[in-house]
C-alpha cells in the first residue's frame, strides 16, 4: 500500500539526489591570475559556456606577487592553471620545471613570437599589453607642463614629483618598462644607458606604486599630471571621461605578454587542458581582443580607440628567456637604487 505523498517526497529526493551527484562531478581549477578584475568576468562566461563542467577560482593578485607566490609555493604547489601573467614570469617558472608543456587546440593560428619556441610550449600567449602614459591635461594645464612625447622627456626638471610608475618588482608593467629601458640604452649589470636614464627619472618620480594600473587612476583624478601604466587601463580609464591623453613614447615600448600555462603540481589535468584549448581559442582571442590592440592569433582584434595603427611595430625587441634569467639581478639592483619611493606594501 502506497502512503500518500510519498511519490512526490521519492521524487523530490530523487531529483536533490541527481542535483548533488551533478553538483560533485564539477572539477574546480585553482587559477593564479594577474588579469584585472575587470576582465576575468567575461573570460569566465566565456569558458563555462563551453565547458559548464568546470568550475574556475581565482586567486588575483599583481604580476611580481603573483609570481612570487608561485615561487614559494613550489615544493607545495596549489594552482592548477596560470593564466593572464606575464610570459616572462611563464618562462621563469618553466625554467623552475613549474609547468607542464601542452600543446593546445588551436596553437598552429598563435604567431610564433607570442608562444613558447618548445614543442609542446609551457606557455602560450593571450594578448599583449604594452607601455603607455597618461597624461592628464587638466592638471598639466594649471602647472603649465607641456606634453611629453618620449620617455628622455620624462627626465626634464619641469615634471619633478608629477610622474608616478609601478614598482617592477611588484607590476609587470612596471617589470617590461625597465626591461625596455635597459634594452633601448644598456644594462652592463648596472652601468649601462639604461640605469643612468632610470637615475635620472627617479628624480622625478613621486611614488612607485605596487599595481601596473594605479599610476594611470591617480593621473586620471587629477592626484599626478602624469602615470606609465598600459593601454588597458589608459584606454578604459578615458573612456570614462577622465582628462587624460595616452602617450606612446618615440624610442620604443615596453611590453609583455598575458600568457596561459598549465602548473607542474596540477591534479586535474584533463580539465587543465580543456581551459587552455579554450584560452587559445578564436573565441577567447576576440574577448581578449575587446581589451587589447593585439592578440596571439593575429586579425582578431579590432582596432582600439586612441591606439596608433604601427602600435606593434613600436614594441621593443623582447627576449623572454633571457629577460627571465636576468629577472633576479635587475630587481635587486633596481630595489637597492630606488625602492626609497616605494608606496608602503599591504599587510
Amino acid at each position: 500500500m502506497r502512503i500518500p505523498g510519498t511519490a512526490p517526497l521519492l521524487a523530490a529526493t530523487a531529483a536533490l539526489t541527481f542535483a548533488g551527484a551533478a553538483l560533485a562531478q564539477k572539477t574546480t581549477l585553482l587559477v593564479y591570475t594577474a588579469l584585472e578584475t575587470d576582465q576575468i568576468k567575461a573570460y569566465q562566461e566565456g569558458f563555462n559556456k563551453a565547458y559548464p563542467d568546470i568550475e574556475l577560482k581565482w586567486v588575483r593578485d599583481s604580476t611580481g606577487v603573483i609570481t612570487a607566490k608561485l615561487l614559494a609555493e613550489k615544493s607545495n604547489p596549489q594552482a592548477d592553471v596560470v593564466m593572464g601573467v606575464a610570459a616572462s614570469s611563464l618562462a621563469l617558472l618553466d625554467v623552475q620545471k613549474m609547468l607542464i608543456p601542452y600543446a593546445p587546440l588551436n596553437l598552429d593560428a598563435i604567431m610564433d613570437k607570442y608562444r613558447d619556441k618548445k614543442n609542446p610550449p609551457a606557455w602560450f600567449g593571450m594578448d599583449v599589453w604594452g607601455a603607455t602614459v597618461c597624461f592628464n591635461t587638466v592638471e598639466a594645464q594649471k602647472k603649465n607642463l607641456p606634453e611629453p612625447e618620449t620617455w628622455k622627456d620624462l627626465t626634464k626638471p619641469v615634471y619633478k614629483g608629477q610622474i608616478v610608475m609601478p614598482n617592477p618588482a611588484s607590476s609587470g608593467t612596471g617589470f617590461f618598462d625597465v626591461s625596455a629601458w635597459l634594452t633601448l640604452w644598456g644594462d652592463d649589470n648596472g652601468k649601462g644607458g639604461g640605469w643612468k636614464y632610470m637615475d635620472a627619472l627617479h628624480e622625478n618620480i613621486a611614488q612607485y606604486t605596487h599595481s601596473g594600473s594605479k599610476p594611470c587612476n591617480m593621473a586620471a583624478t587629477g592626484e599626478y599630471v602624469i602615470g606609465i601604466s598600459f593601454e588597458y587601463r589608459a584606454n578604459t580609464n578615458k573612456a570614462k571621461g577622465a582628462p587624460i591623453d595616452l602617450v606612446f613614447p618615440k624610442e620604443g615600448l615596453g611590453w609583455d605578454l598575458e600568457a596561459f600555462g598549465i602548473h607542474a603540481g596540477t591534479k586535474h589535468l584533463d580539465a587543465a587542458k580543456k581551459l587552455a584549448d579554450w584560452a587559445s581559442s578564436k573565441d577567447a582571442m576576440k574577448l581578449y581582443g575587446k581589451n587589447f590592440a593585439i592578440t596571439a592569433v593575429p586579425g582578431v582584434a579590432e582596432p582600439l580607440k586612441n591606439v596608433p595603427t604601427d602600435y606593434e611595430a613600436r614594441l621593443v625587441k623582447m627576449d623572454f628567456a633571457t629577460t627571465a634569467a636576468n629577472r633576479e639581478r635587475v630587481l635587486a639592483e633596481w630595489t637597492k637604487r630606488y625602492d626609497s619611493k616605494s608606496e608602503p606594501k599591504k599587510k
